[in-house]
């Protein structure tokens, strides 16, 4: 199906590649976008022909995180809309997370919030030279909730606790480091990292993959439904408070 802020693509050896397509917005993400990214999961893992997923972003930003209009509209929203919001970005990751299919994050631009969560659910991650990540949720009074669970499985406690607070910028190499990011590379080396990624899962049997990749999130212990009850409610508390109505206050106001 066509999609207005997403491309689908899968050539003849069954690679897709879902590519945010939003560049004039650094790809924010807004209730849109993450609908047709869930639909379009969704579709790739119901197609047997379909052997691995790329991520991946066009323009300079892999994505800027949350779309301004959508957080316009999410400080004019009850409890009710706010907790709903939240869950449409939870849901969207949760289906990425358990694709059947490898999924393989190509980072080539900046990645904020949302997307260091869509980073975080990808199998591979690789991404260029000198790049810059940052959780800047608490700047705004609001807590990296959402995200918050995928991206603590993948960077572990330690790491967290030096991103999740400070809303501080890191690295590519950090990120290395923290497990967030699997491999790095220049620009001119990219499509090479892909390719070598993608022949190794072509001589793989796509039942097992299937298999082995359910059977990691079984091992996992987790229990997700639990899990987006407790990080959107989590989200919706904090956009309630007086200080994030403040600071968001503050934000859009040095926007115009």
């Amino acid at each position: 199906m066509p999609y207005s802020t997403i491309k689908v693509a899968t050539d003849v050896h069954g690679i897709a590649t879902l590519t945010l397509a939003q560049p004039q917005k650094h790809n924010a993400m807004n209730n849109e976008m993450m609908s047709e990214i869930m639909d379009a999961a969704i579709a790739l893992g119901a197609d047997e022909t379909v052997r691995a997923v790329v991520l991946a972003a066009l323009g300079k930003s892999f994505c800027a995180g949350a779309d301004l209009n959508w957080m316009r509209a999410q400080v004019e929203q009850n409890r009710a809309g706010k907790i709903a919001e939240a869950r449409v970005l939870a849901n969207m990751l949760a289906t990425l997370n358990t694709l059947p299919k490898p999924l393989i994050g190509r980072i080539e631009g900046n990645a904020y919030g949302g997307g260091i969560g869509m980073m975080a659910v990808c199998d591979i991650v690789i991404a260029t030279e000198g790049l810059r990540f940052a959780l800047t949720e608490t700047k705004l009074g609001l807590i990296p909730a959402t995200i918050g669970p995928f991206v603590l499985r993948r960077m572990s406690e330690t790491y967290a606790r030096q991103v999740f607070f400070t809303a501080k910028p890191f690295g590519t190499e950090l990120a290395l480091r923290a497990g967030l990011v699997s491999s790095v590379c220049t620009v001119d080396e990219m499509d090479a990292a892909i390719e070598a990624e993608i022949k190794s899962i072509l001589q793989t049997a796509p039942g097992a993959v299937a298999d082995a990749k359910a059977l990691l999130q079984q091992m996992q212990g987790r229990d997700v439904d639990r899990e987006i009850e407790l990080t959107v409610n989590a989200l919706a508390d904090r956009w309630e408070t007086n200080e994030a109505q403040l600071r968001i206050a503050a934000f859009f106001k040095d926007m115009t």
